[in-house]
């Protein structure tokens, strides 16, 4: 059963992936199926940070939803005003072709040094509540859980800088996967490390800022 599961989580997430490369808003509904499929799966292993983080990653997709949406409609208005993409404020190396299909909102150093924080505080004290519960591999785990979650939201809010997080979790992840005899899923985060790079500079190329 379990490997079957494997195969269902490594079937969605690829599409999640791609429609996230993209940036279509039907990746938040693609996500909660994935999200659901994994919850189990990870339950199975006693890995319950990934566990925990998958239930957030339903939750997070609603707000997702709404977000992008509301970011999609401010290019539309962008690019129904007459003037190109290249009369805004794009992405570092973005251009004219393909910047009118990517939106993307600022970070502020605010919101990067609270990002830090929580990273460093919420994988100390998760790492000790893992220990606690039996984890199996909780120096993985809990990093993993706590990035993740972090890359999330800045996913929802369309910073581009997500995938930076993301190239680094996606091999913490397969490391992890592989370790518990995860074969399925060890290639899927395998393949997620290699495409993260590519969404990275579609996003920088691509992209427009619309806050």
């Amino acid at each position: 059963m379990e490997e079957y599961i494997e195969i269902f989580t490594l079937v969605t997430g690829l599409v999640y992936l791609v429609l996230e490369i993209l940036q279509k808003n039907a990746m938040w509904v693609v996500g909660i199926i994935t999200s659901a499929a994994a919850v189990y799966m990870f339950a199975a292993e006693a890995l319950y940070a990934s566990m925990a983080l998958n239930i957030y990653y339903v939750v997070i997709s609603f707000a997702g939803f709404v977000s992008w949406r509301r970011d999609a409609a401010m290019l539309k208005c962008i690019s129904a005003d007459g003037n190109s993409p290249a009369d805004y404020a794009a992405a570092p190396g973005s251009n004219s072709a393909d910047a009118a299909s990517l939106h993307l909102n600022r970070m502020t150093g605010k919101t990067l040094i609270w990002s830090a924080a929580i990273t460093i505080v919420g994988t100390a004290l998760l790492i000790l509540v893992l220990k606690l519960t039996g984890d199996s591999k909780p120096y993985l785990d809990a990093p993993i859980a706590v990035l993740n979650a972090v890359a999330t939201w800045w996913l929802s809010r369309s910073y581009f800088q997500q995938w930076y997080i993301l190239i680094f979790v996606n091999i913490l992840s397969s490391i992890l996967c592989f370790s518990q005899d995860l074969y399925w899923m060890t290639a899927q985060y395998v393949f997620y490390s290699a495409s993260s790079v590519f969404g990275l500079y579609h996003w920088k190329r691509g992209g427009v800022y619309v806050s």
